[in-house]
């Protein structure tokens, strides 16, 4: 079967085998990328239209517990100018954003143990109270799953979790020992029985992957059907030990994207920041090959230069919460509407 008929079954089927994933991913041409991304950008639009969903991102704390060997907020790295936002600047940031037009809060932060339960379901609770037409995301790493129902009803809606590779050995080149694979699928696992729109993802082009490990990425897409996915190019951090790896590729990263739209039309698919990292047009290429969701910035603008997960990181421009008419226009004039939709998936699983 050659690619284009592969691309005509997953979008038909929205699965292939092993060995027909491994051949779209290596052996795809430039034409073979363009079909592709064409015929996810269709399916997006099937389900959504031309409808492009804005959240507002607010990255509460970049402090973390973790070592993870590829993060730039890691715990072991002194040069690390630490930050965390106040109940009342987290506040502050939703009511900016309120106004700007966002409807999607997206509480992002390292594993950071000041955010207890407690401290987090008040803030959930008081952002709820104030904006009831609005969604809360969170993306505060591992918990337990009595944390996880707590936030739940407290209001929270949704939840991101990048497991970061499905590969447990590979698990154990990015993250130290006492981080351990199994346990971050049992949280997703957990998110979904708490009953939240659950969001996972993954890093194209970390050390140690190969293209197997990225077959079975989408195998677990295939598997798990995530409400959301977040996956972008490796960028490395300089403080880090894989401070001297090279990037993750952008080409092969769309590819992905489009690959797990044609796998689950209905998914809410980021543009993400680090495609728009590497890449001047990253955002629009990733809305080109499927994606449908991008995250400006709220964070205050005076920390947003601190949360360096890695280096070179876009966070002005169209990244800016405060730039969104211009983001506006970058969509009108690709063909796109820019949405303060909550955007929500039903799913009966």
């Amino acid at each position: 079967m050659n690619n284009t008929k592969l691309i005509d079954f997953l979008g038909q089927k929205h699965t292939l085998s092993q060995e027909q994933y491994r051949e779209l991913l290596t052996t795809a041409t430039a034409e073979d990328d363009t079909y592709l991304h064409k015929a996810a950008r269709a399916a997006c639009e099937k389900v959504y239209g031309k409808r492009i969903f804005y959240r507002g991102l607010i990255e509460i704390s970049n402090i973390c517990k973790n070592d993870c060997y590829y993060c730039g907020i890691r715990r072991s790295n002194t040069a690390c100018e630490r930050y965390r936002l106040s109940q009342q600047q987290i506040l502050s940031c939703c009511e900016e954003g309120y106004k700007l037009g966002f409807r999607t809060f997206v509480l992002q932060g390292g594993e950071d143990g000041f955010f207890t339960d407690n401290l987090l379901c008040e803030i959930i609770s008081k952002i709820k109270r104030s904006y009831s037409d609005c969604a809360v995301t969170l993306s505060l790493g591992e918990r337990s799953k009595e944390s996880y129902r707590q936030l739940k009803e407290a209001g929270a809606d949704r939840y991101l979790l990048r497991h970061e590779t499905i590969d447990p050995t590979h698990y154990g080149q990015l993250h130290p020992r006492q981080m351990k694979h199994e346990n971050r699928l049992a949280c997703l696992q957990a998110l979904r029985e708490c009953g939240y729109q659950v969001g996972c993802g993954f890093m194209v082009g970390s050390p140690g992957q190969d293209v197997g490990m990225l077959v079975k990425e989408l195998m677990f897409i295939e598997k798990f059907r995530p409400e959301m996915c977040g996956i972008g190019p490796f960028i490395p951090h300089k403080d880090t030990p894989f401070g001297q790896q090279k990037a993750g590729s952008v080409t092969l990263t769309l590819r992905l994207l489009s690959c797990i739209r044609l796998i689950c039309p209905d998914i809410l698919l980021p543009a993400t920041t680090a495609l728009a990292s590497l890449s001047e047009d990253g955002r629009i290429k990733g809305i080109e090959a499927g994606a449908n969701v991008v995250m400006p910035n709220l964070s205050p603008s005076d920390v947003r230069e601190k949360y360096t997960l890695y280096n070179n990181k876009a966070y002005a421009g169209h990244e800016s919460a405060q730039q969104v008419q211009q983001l506006q226009q970058l969509m009108q004039s690709a063909g796109f509407l820019l949405s303060c939709e909550r955007g929500d998936i039903e799913r009966k699983m």
